[in-house]
């Protein structure tokens, strides 16, 4: 379906790029699943790897426990590996009509976004998962062992790993929302402290409660935030550019 003026569309007409744009983002999700699929085996080992160093056990105690974990996981890792395609599709519906000069920001929009994912996935699987894990296994008590369900421990894991690759996406909101007028480095300056405190509650509800995983948690994120503030200059300035062109 070929982009339409959304200055000149319907409510209907939104609704049916809405439409064609999540049938899209779905199928890359479905591309993306299979593909992990085949993979599956390969993936699991490395989620269960930070479990190889400590006392505990992983038991499946549902007879469909691992159908449901390999398609829970194809699923997840569908949704990572779409995630370009899903970039895409959000920035063409948010912002449609690109002009020339902001297309060749798309790409590397798109590539960030992905790399940022990433690095917070990488970040939670080397820092935030083996802290966590470490804490929780630590807490016992007589002869009782450490025996988990994997169908928790994948959903834990899977949480960390998702929440925390969501946050690592900042930036790229605040490129987002600076550029649709929503955000300007002078707001977010002047509220770094109110900003400040709501990063330390996210990471205390991402984070096992221990101060150490916290703040390991809350430092990269204050950081990120630093650098959304270059990012959302870096949004208008560019907007402000798109717009002396439409003008000229």
């Amino acid at each position: 379906m070929a982009d339409l003026d959304h200055g000149n569309m319907s409510f209907l007409d939104h609704l049916e790029e809405l439409r064609w744009r999540l049938i899209k983002a779905l199928i890359s999700v479905l591309i993306g699943a299979i593909v992990t699929y085949f993979f599956i085996d390969q993936v699991i080992e490395i989620l269960i790897l930070p479990t190889r160093k400590l006392d505990l056990d992983l038991q499946v105690l549902k007879v469909q426990g691992m159908f449901l974990i390999k398609w829970g996981l194809s699923f997840v890792g569908g949704v990572i590996l779409a995630i370009p395609v899903l970039t895409y599709q959000t920035w063409k519906f948010i912002i449609p009509g690109l002009l020339v000069n902001e297309r060749k920001y798309l790409f590397p929009l798109i590539i960030f976004t992905f790399i940022s994912f990433l690095a917070g996935v990488f970040f939670a699987y080397i820092v935030i998962i083996p802290f966590s894990l470490n804490f929780f296994t630590s807490i016992g008590y007589g002869d009782i062992q450490n025996n988990f369900s994997i169908n928790y421990y994948f959903s834990f894991i899977t949480w960390l790993l998702l929440g925390t690759g969501l946050i690592f996406e900042l930036p790229v909101l605040t490129y987002i929302l600076s550029s649709i007028g929503i955000l300007t480095p002078p707001f977010m300056r002047h509220y770094r402290r109110h900003s400040i405190v709501i990063i330390l509650i996210l990471s205390a509800m991402i984070t096992p409660p221990d101060p150490i995983s916290l703040f390991l948690m809350a430092l990269p994120l204050t950081i990120l935030y630093e650098i959304s503030i270059g990012v959302s200059w870096l949004a208008i300035k560019t907007e402000e550019e798109t717009t002396n062109l439409k003008t000229d």
